[in-house]
């Protein structure tokens, strides 16, 4: 829990507001509930405390009546990671609200005339012991390129390295403690007498760059050679190609702080006074002192926030706070645009609109065109400049073949995972290893899954075991014949009989146990065996189990590209390949197929798993309808949430009397 969760849920009292965005806010309004307050309007009493939004124009009303009733004061505000969209942005992204927020009893960070919670946070020491934790968030919001807004496009180039970035705010903002233009011309003609020969660079405010409010400089100000950066680029990206950092009170000047500027600030911002910034203006004698970096960091992001989990709808920490983030900024900046959808089956559309639909919205064509921007992976390769979708590895609870709705898709703007003939977005995902605390997160993630016993598609245990048995046993999971990672990544063997022949060939005294696939056990998909031909190579048939709680009770695995292979790894049951699933040549697999030579990183199963299950695959909570974490969709499918879907449950019943006629809905 946090000092910020403490200070509001130890008190547990009623919170009087009198501004209009504590009543219009719903998650608002949540957030301070689960924080231990109780929202209320009239008059407060002995003990109430009333709060204000900052330093908003109606904060004077709560005030003058906290002061007329002698109730205590609380400050609220936005905490430092706040949503994709700026609050005053339109649409329904904006409207979700922040993922924190700083409920302070005894001042406002941004208000210097008093020490607030973080301030005090600081100057007490209550931040020792959170150096590590602070130094790898830090970390993990540069690579994940998180700030407070997260609409800005991480891919964009930002200008030429050696600038001397001058930060501009928003007219008005509360933070500025009332200063105005003058003191931004002052800030700029500083930075150009102490850079002399180097371009300015003005930053526009998100806010200033959407249209929602001006700010204090623009191009007119500048002088040729400058550069008016009112673009999506990524403030980490401008922060680390900038010689010098000038700012008034932006928390942009505080992030230059964390990437380890020493920036020039001609206000008195929270993260002033540290001797981390030099101060045009600076703090009376006294007051704060020195301190680093990652202790003004365990304060304002670790301590003082109440974090919020949207999808479970509980407080959270502050890593909590970011995979909810990092999940939301991933969908936006891929969807943002819209898309132009092909080769998307009709049951599907539906949960490819929600699942991209965080931008423009998403339109289906079945005519195939330079212009399609999102194609279903199979019917992909007249579509070179499409980003490819398919069913994640932790699918759902049921077969995509039964039309069950997925909870994980994947979107890949490289290539796709089972076709090992070009590099994939995975492939790169794994090369590039896990960001800061990713391994340890896929650690826990790893232990999670199989506490819980999840897999791809986790079907009922029909209660099949393999009998005891002396000799080594060998699972071979069967799978769908015509499946794409069979046309494209199988090695010698192509079929579920040859791959037994070759296993029992391999393998003459093990007790193989043959797994058929699930969507081939339905009958709707190739790849059945007759009987006759198992016998003699199969010692048992796990016909209905469940595959998962096989793995159990085997000493290995052979397959050509299955899905159960990966899952096998999880559970650190060997391995071996005969063809070349995404999950083989990086070392943590015997492999007897075609691996291609480009597979040379070598990570261990947590970094694997880390690009297979959390950076790769998209998620959508089934709940709350918000792009998700892994761990969300982890948790849904152990208690058996998923989308709701009642006609396609009708349709699904309708599909298995017709299993013999699959083409008609599989063309």
């Amino acid at each position: 829990m946090t000092t910020g969760q403490k200070a509001a849920g130890q008190q547990n009292r009623r919170l009087f507001a009198y501004s209009r965005g504590f009543w219009h806010g719903p998650r608002l309004r949540r957030i301070l509930q689960l924080s231990g307050w109780d929202l209320r309007l009239g008059l407060p009493g002995p003990g109430d405390a009333v709060g204000v939004w900052g330093a908003s124009p109606t904060a004077w009303r709560g005030r003058a009546i906290a002061s007329r009733r002698g109730a205590g004061l609380v400050t609220v505000e936005d905490a430092f990671l706040r949503s994709v969209l700026p609050g005053r942005a339109r649409g329904r992204i904006a409207r979700r609200g922040p993922l924190g927020l700083l409920i302070d009893p005894f001042g406002l960070h941004f208000d210097p005339s008093r020490p607030s919670l973080i301030e005090r946070l600081v100057a007490q020491g209550a931040t020792a012991g959170h150096e590590q934790r602070a130094r790898e968030g830090i970390a993990r919001l540069r690579a994940l390129d998180l700030s407070k807004y997260n609409a800005h496009r991480p891919d964009l180039p930002g200008p030429d390295p050696g600038y001397v970035m001058v930060i501009d705010q928003t007219r008005g903002d509360a933070s500025l403690m009332g200063a105005g233009r003058d003191r931004f011309l002052a800030m700029l003609d500083a930075a150009r007498r102490e850079h002399p020969g180097r371009p300015i660079l003005l930053r526009s405010h998100p806010e200033t760059i959407r249209g929602l409010r001006p700010g204090h400089l623009g191009a007119d100000d500048l002088r040729p050679g400058d550069i008016l950066c009112d673009g999506e680029v990524s403030p980490w990206r401008l922060l680390e190609n900038a010689h010098a950092v000038y700012a008034v009170s932006s928390q942009l000047g505080y992030e230059a702080v964390l990437a380890g500027h020493r920036p020039r600030l001609f206000g008195q911002p929270f993260y002033a006074g540290w001797g981390l910034s030099q101060d045009e203006i600076p703090l009376p004698p006294g007051r704060r002192g020195p301190a680093s970096a990652g202790a003004l960091f365990a304060a304002s992001h670790l301590l003082a926030p109440v974090w919020y989990d949207p999808c479970r709808d509980r407080l959270t920490g502050f890593d909590g706070a970011v995979d909810q983030l990092e999940a939301e900024a991933r969908a936006f900046r891929q969807d943002r645009d819209g898309h132009l959808a092909y080769g998307m089956r009709l049951w599907k559309r539906p949960f490819i609109a929600r699942a991209f639909g965080d931008g423009r919205g998403v339109r289906f064509t079945d005519r195939p065109s330079a212009h399609v921007t999102l194609a279903w992976a199979g019917k992909a390769d007249r579509l070179p400049g499409a980003i490819r979708v398919e069913d994640g590895f932790l699918r759902s609870r049921g077969l995509g073949a039964e039309l069950t709705p997925p909870l994980s898709l994947i979107a890949d703007d490289l290539g796709i995972y089972f076709d090992p003939g070009r590099e994939s977005r995975l492939e790169r995902l794994i090369g590039e290893g896990p960001p800061p605390g990713g391994a340890a997160r896929a650690a826990r993630l790893i232990a999670a899954i199989r506490d819980a016993g999840l897999s791809k598609y986790n079907l009922p245990d029909q209660g099949y075991r393999p009998p005891l048995a002396a000799r080594r046993r060998i699972l071979v999971p069967g799978q769908v014949e015509n499946d794409a990672s069979i046309r494209l990544g199988a090695g010698a063997e192509r079929t579920n009989l040859d791959l037994l022949r070759r296993v029992r060939r391999d393998n003459p005294d093990a007790c193989l146990i043959y797994k058929p696939h699930p969507d081939v056990e339905a009958g709707l998909r190739p790849g059945a065996i007759p009987v006759p031909d198992l016998r003699g190579l199969a010692d048992e048939v796990a016909a209905a189990a469940d595959p998962v709680a096989l793995l159990a009770h085997v000493d290995e695995v052979w397959t050509i590209t299955s899905t159960l292979g990966f899952e096998a790894l999880l559970r650190g049951v060997p391995v071996t390949v005969l063809g070349a699933p995404f999950y083989a040549g990086w070392g943590l697999t015997r492999d007897l197929g075609p691996i291609p030579p480009r597979r040379q990183a070598r990570p261990d199963p947590a970094a694997l798993v880390h690009a297979c299950l959390i950076a790769y695959p998209r998620y959508r909570d089934p709940v709350s309808g918000l792009p998700c974490p892994v761990e969300v969709a982890a948790d849904r499918l152990k208690d058996g949430i998923g989308p709701r879907a009642p006609m396609l449950r009708l349709l699904a019943k309708v599909q298995g009397r017709l299993a013999g006629q699959s083409w008609l809905w599989r063309r």
